[in-house]
């Protein structure tokens, strides 16, 4: 009896007990289902908290590997479901359904997602259990998202920056080019190797593109890309039956290979640069700068790409609803200070010699212009050459793909108003004083052995002042000035020009030299060194900008390059007086009218400068190969500085080979 009472008892406890059992709520069953969410346990969600008439309309690959996988393909991060938790005295009735509102927000590949929406708990059991569960679909992953949809994202094409020239002009801009393909059906094979050898693929390649699987006889088949430049080349290919062409967006070059080691090109990446720049978004397929200021201004040209996320509907046709959009940003728009035009008309000049120019604004330090002559067509390089193509511009001998402005050269007889300006403001050159020379060799004594100095003009008038020696080009003259000087004050005059030491220019060029080591280790040395030989090298800019000291009374302005950047920086001051700076005007504009300049003497644009010629030969050799300079501008107005060399000019009248050339720039740029 006893024990039957203490069973009764216990039942009574444990049913007390139960009764007294708090149940779960529904904004409780919601809190824990937002827990789940905001970390993507999707898995969990749909086991403990979905309602069976869910379960039957959604298995866990429409509820599970959809919202894992699109959270991994849209890159969600930031997921945050929120919702207003109801008073603590709101009393759930569990025959009617529990609703709530909540609010969604999530950062995606597309930019930020958000919104509210209102979830439905309803009270059932599942499994033996009595609790409360949530009505779900498609839509609380993305509201206008319904079953049949799909999810999708695509890129927005953002546009590669532009560079124009000081006056607009297109140096690399986005235009069109040629896409040449065949219709099948028309074609006649008998031209395939004909029509491959035109645009520098193979016949095997043509093959390849036409017995695709997709390819049909009335199709349009792409086969090449040319660029406009190559526009001549078309009426050719089109004669061909079943050749035929659209336009395509293209990357252009308009002055082709005039600017092109300056503007350089784009091309595919390469596995080096994807994987130097992996982490900025590049791909495989991407464009790049590889040459010039496009690969200089990559990082501005380039674009940023955007990126739309949008919900797609079965019978929607194209239309797409758009849940985010990244829209894209466009490159910059870069402006050169380089005067297209002007640099066209320099590089015709020169006529395909080999050679290089630079022109800049002595009053500002604006550079002008940078030639490289021969040259190459950018735009072949942008759509990829042929081997053979690419190797017959490597083994050209005349070196199309070297940049020559970017080199040192000796300057020669154009370093001898650098020489007569150090001496003048040292006050060991006299410009009045007369040397008589005689002959045309000399050297200092019998320590020198078998070194002298020549001349090429022994009859020139005796005395020599500084005037006849620049007339003649006089190299005992400067030689002798030289020795006078010193060989470290002449160091010291050529570090103040900038000798030794990178110019500050945007673009890399190969910095001047005085000689290997920088040191002069004898007076032959500094003799040959004081007219531009021995062992030193000048880079083209840098002798340009040099000759700025005659005409702004002893500044070198740094070169700029961009026109954003600041004109009128000083480089190097205090090089000169004014005094000093006049004689070397009135010197200059004589040998144009006297000297070896003589070619570029016209009337109405009174040139001053210097020529100069350097001899590039073997000690022991006979005659060397010889550069032409000539360095000049317009005495009467004077905004255009510009120097060239010609390299061989041996054979073809020497420096005023070159003055020619220059003259008939100076024509045609006043005649525009």
């Amino acid at each position: 009896m006893k024990k039957r009472l203490i069973i009764l008892l216990a039942f009574c406890i444990i049913w007390v007990l139960a009764g007294c059992e708090k149940k779960t709520t529904p904004d409780e069953r919601l809190e824990a289902y937002v827990a789940l969410w905001n970390d993507h346990e999707y898995t969990q969600m749909y086991d403990r908290f979905l309602t069976k008439e869910t379960k039957q309309s959604f298995d866990t690959t429409n509820f599970v590997d959809r919202q894992e996988k699109l959270a991994k393909d849209l890159s969600i991060e930031n997921l945050k479901v929120t919702f207003e938790k109801p008073d603590k005295e709101t009393e759930w009735d569990p025959k009617n359904p529990a609703a709530f509102n909540i609010q969604v927000e999530m950062d995606t590949v597309a930019g930020p997602v958000s919104f509210e929406k209102k979830i439905v708990f309803i009270h059932e059991t599942q499994d033996e259990e009595e609790n409360w569960y949530a009505k779900w679909d498609p839509s609380f992953i993305f509201p206008e998202l319904e079953s049949k949809d799909t999810v999708g994202i695509t890129t927005i094409d953002s546009k590669r920056g532009e560079i124009l020239d000081r006056n607009d002009q297109p140096i690399a801009i986005n235009g069109k080019g040629f896409e040449v393909g065949i219709v099948p059906g028309k074609f006649d094979h008998a031209h395939k190797k004909e029509f491959a050898k035109s645009i520098g693929v193979s016949p095997e390649f043509i093959d390849t593109q036409l017995n695709q699987t997709w390819v049909k006889p009335d199709y349009f088949v792409p086969i090449a890309k040319l660029a406009r430049t190559d526009a001549n080349v078309l009426d050719s290919l089109v004669a061909i039956p079943g050749v035929t062409y659209q336009k395509t967006p293209m990357r252009e070059y308009p002055y082709g290979e005039a600017l092109a080691h300056v503007s350089g090109y784009i091309g595919k990446i390469t596995a080096e640069q994807l994987e130097e720049r992996k982490d900025q978004g590049y791909k495989e397929s991407d464009l790049i700068g590889r040459q010039g200021l496009e690969r200089l201004l990559e990082d501005r040209l380039r674009g940023q790409d955007g990126i739309r996320l949008f919900i797609k509907k079965p019978d929607a046709g194209a239309d797409l609803v758009v849940i985010a959009e990244k829209p894209a940003t466009d490159g910059e728009t870069v402006h050169v200070t380089i005067d297209a035009e002007l640099q066209k008309l320099i590089y015709d000049s020169m006529k395909g010699e080999p050679g290089t120019s630079a022109a800049v604004n002595p009053n500002t330090g604006e550079t002008l212009a940078l030639v490289s002559s021969p040259s190459f067509d950018p735009a072949h390089f942008m759509l990829g050459m042929s081997g053979d193509r690419y190797k017959q511009l490597s083994e050209d001998p005349l070196q199309p793909l070297f940049n020559r402005f970017a080199a040192a050269y000796a300057p020669g007889s154009t370093m001898k108003p650098i020489t007569a300006a150090i001496g003048l403001e040292a006050g060991t050159l006299n410009p009045s004083e007369g040397i008589v020379i005689q002959g045309r060799t000399w050297q200092k004594d019998a320590s020198w052995g078998n070194y002298k100095v020549s001349r090429l003009h022994p009859e020139a008038p005796n005395p020599m002042d500084l005037n006849k020696a620049l007339i003649y080009s006089d190299n005992i003259y400067f030689a002798q000035q030289a020795l006078k000087l010193g060989r470290q004050p002449f160091i010291d005059g050529l570090h103040e020009f900038g000798y030794g030491e990178p110019l500050p220019f945007a673009l890399n060029l190969a910095a001047s030299q005085i000689s290997n080591d920088g040191k002069i280790s004898s007076e032959g040395q500094l003799a040959d060194s004081s007219f531009g030989q021995g062992q030193m090298l000048t880079n083209i800019l840098h002798l340009t900008s040099m000759y700025e000291v005659f005409l702004t009374d002893g500044v070198i302005y740094k070169p700029t390059l961009f026109a954003e950047e600041e004109t009128g920086q000083v480089w190097k001051q205090g090089i000169m007086s004014p005094e000093h700076a006049s004689i070397m005007r009135t010197d200059l504009r004589n040998v144009v009218v006297d000297g070896f300049a003589q070619a570029a003497n016209m009337p109405n644009i009174p040139l001053a400068g210097k020529t100069g010629t350097a001899e590039l030969k073997a000690t022991g050799e006979g005659r060397g190969q010889e550069n032409g300079f000539f360095v000049t501008y317009n005495s009467a107005d004077p905004t255009l500085l510009l120097a060239m060399m010609i390299e061989h000019v041996e054979d073809n009248n020497g420096s005023g080979y070159v003055a020619a050339m220059v003259a008939d720039v100076f024509k045609a740029y006043h005649a525009r």
